[in-house]
């Protein structure tokens, strides 16, 4: 027997059927790359980001962290985190419940942003405006940092199917779930119109839209 056919034989007393859940790979920090970090921090700071961390070591190492608010992930900048041209980091994303609101928020801090666009389709034009019918990922405003990294705000409302986990339902600031629960009132609304009448059980319908909407699957009527 050969030596491959060796180690591609189950082990005795194991079992192939048996599979160990995955570990949770949860992503924590993207690095961006500036050029005078104090500037980078102003500018985050002024965003209204949380900063988490500043920290030097000597003359050649310095890091400091932001976190965007209900952001599970965070950014980092400094000195000696990264060989990456300044300005370089492109396309990076920030998932909002309403595009119009979260440009006039970064717009109160003072900072330029692009007018709300939308695409013709996957792949297709810009046009001006968000879209029409206020689809999921769908509207868009960008703006820059003072070394020209990019960033995408990009309106998300209902998550694709398979992008969520169904047993878990998650809004991680206030005004995410306000939004939510805005949603879920006015589609509410238009089921009363329908079954004509107040709908005592009102409560969970709200949680049974506000749960199949951040899942992905179809939304009650």
């Amino acid at each position: 027997m050969s030596d491959t056919a060796d180690t591609q034989a189950p082990l005795q007393g194991t079992t192939t059927t048996a599979r160990t859940p995955p570990v949770d790979m949860k992503f924590e920090v993207a690095v961006i790359p500036v050029s005078d970090v104090d500037r980078a921090k102003r500018f985050y700071g002024g965003l209204g980001w949380r900063l988490d961390a500043d920290f030097a070591k000597g003359d050649t190492f310095r890091v400091v962290q932001f976190t965007p608010p209900g952001s599970p992930t965070s950014i980092h900048f400094g000195k000696g985190v990264t060989s990456a041209a300044p300005g370089s980091a492109q396309g990076l994303y920030l998932i909002v419940s309403d595009i119009i609101a979260a440009r006039a928020e970064l717009g109160g801090h003072g900072i330029e942003v692009s007018e709300v666009y939308h695409r013709e389709s996957v792949g297709g034009a810009n046009l001006a405006g968000p879209d029409p019918e206020r689809r999921s990922y769908n509207s868009f405003a960008a703006f820059k940092d003072p070394d020209g990294n990019g960033w995408l705000m990009q309106e998300v409302t209902t998550r694709l199917p398979g992008r969520v986990d169904e047993a878990v339902t998650t809004f991680t600031s206030p005004a995410e779930l306000a939004a939510a629960l805005r949603r879920a009132a006015t589609a509410h609304g238009e089921h009363e119109k329908r079954t004509g009448g107040h709908d005592e059980g009102w409560p969970d319908w709200y949680a049974e839209y506000m749960v199949q909407e951040q899942a992905g699957e179809p939304l009650p009527v």
